[in-house]
């Protein structure tokens, strides 16, 4: 029975041009060895499997090579190839510091060094997790790794590359490896495949490079793996059943409740990716990058930062185009508050329900419109709806301004308790539409919660302007019929909302389907007894309720600052 080889030694890359992903710095080591400008040491660093190791080996076997092509790669016909190819080159050392890491280990490289080689131009040391030195063994060998013999060159390779000597850097050419791209990784996975007869789903092998994590050695572990859990034919449902990983039709199916407000259905849903074993944190983070997902899919310019399978790919674009860019960013909010908070949560499952229900808040909930119960239209008397209270003394309406003949305007101050209102809102179109144009648009009925809901959802998104919400908070508004009733503390405030109005009514009458929705706005007046304005007035107050006061004003002579 022939030996199983893991892919990862089955298909390393024997060439430069045959390394994953990391195009400029082979390009730079093919330039170095074409134009002899070969440094006496290299740091290769970068994470776990993107191939510092193997440039090392490609780069001494190719400084060796005999008949080194015009492309700058090895012949792997010279003797000196075919010895490396064999693992049996005396010019090639490879020295593993984890478990070499002492200054006497260090004194017998260096007596190697000594000796030059018997075939071929240089003598090449590799040492492997170089960082696990010790600070010993790093000055032991600095002065050999300065002032080398001119056939010694040293090549280390570390995934730490802040743990080294900053006098060994100094010392060494430094290489910066990257982690492989998801499509890069997905693009090899394909051509592995093909070599060993496996048909393979693109949206399986993606799933497999995002695991990897930038990983091309972890990747093709996985892909092994696969392999031996589903057989010849990986498909996208064996790999994410094999490697534990939250499908994305999941994510799918509670973006699309969310977006119609359906708790009813959000909960559920998380209740049954909990129930197949999934931790409560695990779904938090893959939906937040879910709706990165949709957000990047908002323009085309950036869907190129989308890291998925053709297939799925298609399915983000569909999703996105009927989610905001603003419900998208407040969800995103919402996600990250709860992943933070989810490790000092007591009740975890909760915290991730109660964030999802914010969600469901956010947007448009047609669904709800469909579930809740609306009278009908000869029943409408019976909704729970205020009916106009009978104005108070101290209560006014914005008056209508009609056209009357001149004369004298009566002071405000003549008429008590009432505050006059030169422009009167009432009068105010939105958008310019006439009664004409709104008679032709809907008018669907609604309950009074439904308009509660909608309005403290307008006011929450203005919440951090903070005149504004101050003054749409105070006050519960009133609905008669077709008509809002609300109440302000002064001519201030009725101006800021006339100034607000269209975005107001725009907003309700969308959320509720009902374009014939008015507004009219009544002010109340607060005298100087109720609320001092003034400084006099604030002073007065504060000796009604501490006439001590008014004797150290006098003794000190002190005066009211206006």
């Amino acid at each position: 029975m022939e030996n199983f080889i893991v892919s990862a030694r089955k298909y390393r890359p024997q060439t430069f041009d045959s390394v994953v992903g990391q195009q400029s710095i082979t390009n730079t080591l093919k330039n170095a060895i074409l134009n002899n400008h070969l440094a006496q040491a290299f740091l290769f660093c970068g994470p776990r499997g993107v191939g510092k190791t193997t440039c090392a080996r490609i780069f001494a076997k190719t400084i060796n090579c005999e008949n080194i092509s015009p492309e700058g790669e090895a012949c792997d016909k010279c003797e000196s190839c075919i010895s490396f190819n064999g693992s049996v080159s005396f010019n090639i050392h490879e020295l593993d510091a984890a478990s070499n890491n002492s200054v006497d280990d260090i004194r017998n490289l260096v007596d190697q060094v000594r000796i030059p080689p018997q075939v071929g131009k240089y003598k090449v040391y590799i040492i492997d997790e170089v960082h696990m030195l010790s600070q010993a063994a790093f000055n032991a060998f600095l002065k050999t790794l300065e002032e080398p013999p001119a056939y010694a060159k040293f090549i280390l390779a570390t995934t730490e590359k802040h743990k080294i000597i900053p006098t060994i850097l100094s010392r060494c050419q430094i290489y910066d490896f990257k982690r492989i791209t998801v499509e890069d990784i997905a693009s090899h996975l394909v051509y592995v495949a093909e070599q060993e007869g496996i048909t393979a789903e693109s949206d399986a092998l993606h799933i497999i490079a995002q695991k990897a994590d930038g990983a091309l050695r972890d990747a093709l572990s996985i892909f092994d793996q696969i392999v031996s859990f589903g057989g010849k034919h990986i498909t996208y449902k064996k790999v994410i059943e094999s490697l534990n990983v939250l499908d994305y039709d999941y994510y799918f199916r509670i973006t699309d409740s969310v977006i119609n407000g359906n708790v009813r259905d959000t909960l559920l849903i998380i209740n049954e990716i909990i129930d197949n074993g999934f931790d409560g944190q695990h779904f938090i983070i893959g939906f937040g990058e879910h709706l990165r997902n949709l957000l990047v899919c908002k323009d085309e310019i950036t869907i190129k930062l989308l890291e998925v399978g053709e297939k799925i790919k298609n399915r983000y674009i569909k999703q996105a185009r009927i989610c905001s860019v603003n419900f998208l960013i407040k969800a995103l909010d919402l996600n990250t508050k709860c992943d933070i908070n989810y490790k000092v949560s007591n009740n975890k499952k909760l915290l991730v329900e109660l964030a999802l229900m914010q969600m469901c808040s956010l947007s448009a909930t047609p669904q709800e419109q469909k579930s809740e119960p609306v009278l009908p239209a000869a029943k409408k008397q019976d909704v729970q709806y205020k009916p106009p209270q009978p104005k108070p003394s101290n209560v006014v309406n914005e008056p209508v301004s009609k056209p009357v003949a001149k004369k004298k305007p009566v002071s405000s101050a003549t008429i008590p308790g009432t505050i006059s209102i030169s422009k009167p809102a009432v009068e105010e179109k939105v958008n310019q539409e006439t009664p004409e144009d709104l008679s032709k648009k809907p008018a669907d009925e609604f309950t009074a919660e439904r308009f509660e809901n909608v309005w403290s959802s307008y006011v929450g998104s203005v919440e951090r302007d903070k005149n504004f919400y101050a003054t749409l908070s105070k006050h519960k508004p009133e609905i008669d019929s077709n008509v809002i009733l609300l109440t302000v503390d002064n001519k201030v405030q009725a101006d800021l909302i006339k100034d607000r109005k269209a975005e107001i009514l725009g907003f309700i009458r969308e959320k509720l389907n009902n374009y014939q929705i008015q507004m009219e706005t009544r002010v109340t007046e607060i005298t100087s007894k109720d609320k001092p304005y003034t400084s006099q007035d604030k002073y007065n107050k504060m000796v009604e309720k501490n006439p001590v006061l008014k004797n150290l004003k006098d003794q000190l002579s002190l005066e009211i600052d206006y």
